[in-house]
């Protein structure tokens, strides 16, 4: 495993983060419990030692295993990141932006970006108590709320990590202006944002702005929710109350397709999955400091981690970037 350290922060991280959105079940056609913990420990096992949740994954299930994952290690060699305003419980009284209403088990739930102050330590709280540590490593703001200041927002992290609780500070599906807003008030360490061979477009602005500022940026949906895997090409069904089944209607699947197999030949060239080669491509993109990876099993996890077990030569980029390029 490569650890690299994130932006402007003392955090080193692994290259390859455990992504845990999918393990929280939500949108996702439910988890299960047993796998789901196997898959943390055997991520941490095999070197990725960086584990990025949030409250709203399984509405606080995904932070709960989590926690009861992580206590057989030593939490001092572990780095936790988690967010905060993403609100389900109606706790905000309808305060904030409405999101979208999510599908918790054929029950409608309301979604709200909401980050007041007061929801800031509310979340805190409720998220060291799940993951049962006494501080997080990053705290990530998880989508801009509109209808908060994002001075106020900073002020409350501020506080936070002046009490301990947090070591760092990033934010996530920001836009230039609203980091450069936030950085009047706090040290911003990170920027995490949707990035993949599909979806490039943070290439054009965020990326240079980050680089110059030192600001890590953290990639999510590498794989664009397992898309690029392949299997769904085969013979895998997805099931009813997977967000998947609309989500993957947005690219033009046939192209997706023609690039999976040009890149197979490839792929078993270096005795590699599709997946560890889409993921370790993504490692070495420019600005990039740590890249998110699910996984549902611990075959899955040790995949994953292993993806930096190998580079690519720059004949190799080349040939994985004439293929991407095809697509419109």
């Amino acid at each position: 495993m490569e650890y690299r350290k994130l932006g402007n922060s003392e955090l080193e991280l692994s290259a390859i983060t455990y992504g845990a959105f999918a393990i929280g079940g939500t949108m996702w056609g439910g988890t299960e419990k047993k796998d789901s913990i196997a898959s943390v420990q055997a991520s941490i096992d095999h070197g990725v030692t960086t584990i990025d949740t949030a409250p709203f994954y399984g509405f606080g299930l995904s932070e709960e295993m989590i926690g009861e994952a992580i206590k057989p290690y030593d939490r001092s060699k572990i780095q936790l990141l988690t967010k905060f305003g993403l609100v389900w419980d109606g706790s905000n009284n309808e305060k904030g932006d409405f999101f979208f209403d999510a599908d918790d088990n054929g029950k409608k739930v309301p979604i709200y970006k909401y980050s007041s102050k007061e929801n800031v330590i509310k979340e805190i709280e409720e998220s060291l108590k799940r993951l049962q540590t006494d501080y997080i490593d990053l705290l990530q703001i998880h989508w801009p709320d509109s209808t908060t200041p994002i001075s106020e927002t900073m002020e409350a992290v501020e506080t936070l990590i002046q009490q301990g609780k947090i070591r760092a500070f990033g934010v996530s599906n920001y836009n230039v202006a609203q980091i450069q807003e936030a950085q009047k008030t706090i040290q911003v360490s990170s920027n995490q944002v949707a990035y993949s061979m599909l979806n490039r477009s943070i290439e054009a602005d965020l990326i240079p702005f980050t680089v110059s500022e030192n600001i890590g940026i953290i990639a999510y949906s590498p794989m664009e929710r397992g898309l690029l895997t392949g299997k769904y090409f085969t013979d895998s069904k997805l099931k009813e109350n997977d967000h998947r089944n609309g989500y993957f209607g947005k690219f033009d699947l046939q192209q997706v397709k023609t690039l999976i197999e040009e890149l197979s030949s490839l792929a078993h060239s270096k005795n590699i999955s599709i997946s560890q080669l889409v993921l370790r491509w993504t490692t070495l993109q420019k600005g990039i400091a740590i890249v998110l990876a699910g996984a549902r099993n611990a075959e899955q996890a040790i995949s994953n981690a292993k993806t930096m077990d190998f580079d690519l030569s720059a004949s190799e980029l080349e040939f994985i970037n004439q293929a991407i390029a095809k697509i419109k």
